[in-house]
């Protein structure tokens, strides 16, 4: 199974076109189930062709010990993967795991910033330092566009259009899109890009204090301080300034087709999250302030 799972981390990386943080969690679950075959007969190819769904219905079982429900549907899509791929390379005759069914998850609502609460984070008073400068083209540029962190702290110089306002941006399973800059995001951009003398379009975009790639993880840290400084007491992630774009699209009448191409969700299932919060606030709205509606 060692041999197999090599492969399958080979086909994932090149044909398939997933993220390495996407292919850890692959692997890691793969090892973790590997590691149950050898407590219960072994992870020979003999065991896997006998695979059945007892056993597999008692690896879900360990599951449900000590994992979320989110964490047992991403391990037992992970094994639909891996098995999939073995039965299209002659290796099992049949995917044991199609069978069984992923389990119910709780209702997920983003977390989104109202539109108050955006501008107030935007228009925070900030000085001309690199760092205040970086860290307004971020948010500007989270709120614009609508990126992933892993996309903003991807891009190089290169990837900027300013004179088009559009940015090039690579997502996931490495698929570029094309994804337009507003006005303000812009007129931050060009401010520390002058900044920082205009650099090689082959140099990060955002750099950290030392001049190196700025990370997801210090792009977090940031925006809380800047939250704070802002006076929003709320936990909001990069992620969430994603999700208030979204959101703040929708209500303004966007299509959600066009968000979902902006987003670069593969899926028209992922963007209609959008719909439910709306609808959520919609309801909000109209349970305080409808007379036969509200509450004594």
């Amino acid at each position: 199974m060692q041999e197999w799972i090599k492969q399958f981390s080979t086909y994932i990386a090149d044909e398939r076109n997933l993220s390495p943080h996407t292919r850890v969690a692959y692997l890691q679950d793969l090892g973790e189930f590997q590691c149950f075959l050898e407590r219960h007969g072994g992870s020979s190819k003999e065991t896997l062709v006998r695979l059945d769904n007892i056993l597999l219905r008692r690896y879900l079982a360990e599951l449900h010990k000590r994992n979320q429900r989110t964490s047992i549907a991403r391990k037992l899509s992970t094994l639909r993967t891996f098995f999939r791929y073995l039965v299209r390379e002659g290796q099992l005759p049949s995917n044991p795991a199609e069978g069984l069914s992923t389990p119910k998850l709780n209702r997920y609502l983003p977390k989104t910033l109202s539109v108050d609460e955006a501008t107030a984070l935007m228009e925070r008073g900030y000085d001309s330092s690199l760092l205040d400068l970086r860290d307004q083209a971020i948010v500007e540029l989270f709120y614009s566009s609508g990126l992933r962190v892993s996309e903003l702290t991807g891009l190089d110089i290169g990837a900027l259009d300013l004179h088009e306002n559009l940015v090039r941006v690579l997502g996931k399973g490495r698929k570029e899109r094309i994804v337009p800059i507003g006005r303000k995001a812009r007129e931050a951009l060009l401010a520390y890009l002058e900044e920082r003398n205009l650099p090689d379009e082959k140099e990060p975009l955002f750099l950290n204090a030392r001049g190196g790639r700025l990370t997801p993880r210090s792009v977090q840290r940031n925006l809380k301080t800047r939250l704070i400084k802002a006076g929003l007491i709320k936990d909001i992630s990069p992620h969430a300034l994603r999700h208030s774009f979204a959101t703040h699209l929708l209500d303004g009448g966007a299509d959600l087709r066009a968000i979902q191409e902006l987003l670069g969700h593969a899926s028209l299932s992922t963007t209609q999250k959008y719909t439910q919060v709306s609808v959520d606030q919609l309801m909000s709205v109209y349970d305080k302030a409808h007379p036969r509606s509200k509450k004594k």
